[in-house]
């Protein structure tokens, strides 16, 4: 098969971990016998600094053009660190998100056997974790009517949502539980938000169509205490983008490390797979950063385009990996560790 796909590197330790995703797509491609066509383009700071805009007229041709796009991170400090600042790497993020219609941010969460106990978690809590939390990606309060009033001393972001923006996200997740466990919790804060009660309405209502599916709802502080007490009681969860936000960075915790978990972020015709990483960027350059996040989104990719083996070829080597301790330093814990490079160089001679 013949595969056209955007590379997005970005910032910070972007293009290191994405150098080593690339090495294993190849070794995969060689390996089932696919043409794997890499279309780079600038996003992020990177863009800002070559165009002055964070996601390009060029980099959105290309992306809308591809059959995936693979992304590394972006961020840079000076940014972070200038509030006055009119252009921001993350302002590309929100954009592409926006132009490519990616509504649906699908974040596994699970436990990798050989770490179980590198998680700050109690083994028995955590052990057998296996969930997927579904955050909506293009509404909600990071989209809605923002300013100042008052002379700047008073600020308001709005949190607004349609219903046909619910009912997509809603429709992912009753999906991916058809396939799964057959449970769905929606997250949400009803007893205060009407946006909330809005999502409660029309998720109960679609609760029709899928008569198997067994449904729970839950306030959002209730989820994220549950979420460390018992993550195992959860399934498929589908919530809006602000508290999808939170709990997916809460969640990562549970495998042990931000540097393992991948991502992808659905949309109609194209999709982006990436690490839920940032871009580190005190780590760029050093050849220090933990790759396997970026290489198993690369897995979400395969398995999205129905090849199933190849993507289970790349968790095989992953888990291999770990179990034989050929990791960085992030995860060798004064053992010997071996550089980002190294890592994508053994994952690909393993495949």
């Amino acid at each position: 098969m013949k595969l056209n796909i955007a590379l997005l590197a970005g910032d910070g330790i972007g293009p290191e971990v994405i150098d080593q995703a690339v090495k294993v797509c190849d070794a995969i491609a060689k390996k089932y016998d696919h043409n794997i066509s890499w279309k780079p383009a600038l996003t992020g700071a990177a863009a800002i600094d070559a165009v002055g805009e964070p996601y390009p007229d060029e980099t959105h041709e290309i992306c809308a053009n591809a059959d995936a796009v693979l992304f590394g991170a972006i961020g840079h400090p000076r940014f972070d660190n200038d509030p006055s600042a009119k252009v921001r790497p993350e302002q590309g993020l929100l954009k592409m998100r926006q132009k490519l219609g990616l509504f649906a941010n699908v974040r596994p969460t699970f436990t990798f056997p050989s770490l179980i106990d590198k998680s700050p978690l109690k083994r028995d809590r955590i052990e057998g974790t296996d969930l997927i939390i579904l955050r909506e990606l293009t509404g909600g309060i990071y989209f809605g009517e923002r300013g100042r009033k008052d002379d700047g001393n008073t600020a308001f972001d709005t949190m607004t949502y349609q219903r046909f923006e619910i009912e997509r996200l809603a429709k992912k997740g009753f999906e991916f539980a058809m396939k799964r466990s057959k449970k769905l919790c929606c997250v949400d804060k009803a007893n205060v938000l009407e946006s909330s009660r809005l999502w409660r309405e029309t998720v109960q209502a679609m609760e029709k169509q899928y008569p198997e599916v067994e449904v729970s709802y839950e306030f959002i502080d209730a989820v994220a205490m549950r979420l460390i007490q018992w993550p195992k009681g959860y399934d498929v969860i589908i919530t809006a983008n602000l508290f999808g936000d939170i709990l997916t960075d809460e969640a990562s915790v549970i495998a042990g490390s931000m540097g393992l978990m991948p991502s992808s972020s659905v949309g109609s015709k194209v999709s982006l797979y990436e690490p839920i990483h940032g871009s580190y960027p005190q780590a760029a350059g050093k050849d220090i950063a933990n790759p396997l996040a970026t290489v198993l989104s690369a897995a979400m990719l395969f398995e999205d385009m129905n090849m199933t083996n190849e993507a289970e070829e790349i968790r095989r080597v992953v888990n291999k990996s770990l179990a034989e301790g050929y990791v960085t330093e992030d995860l060798a814990e004064g053992g010997k560790s071996y550089k980002t490079s190294e890592v994508g160089d053994w994952l690909a001679s393993n495949i």
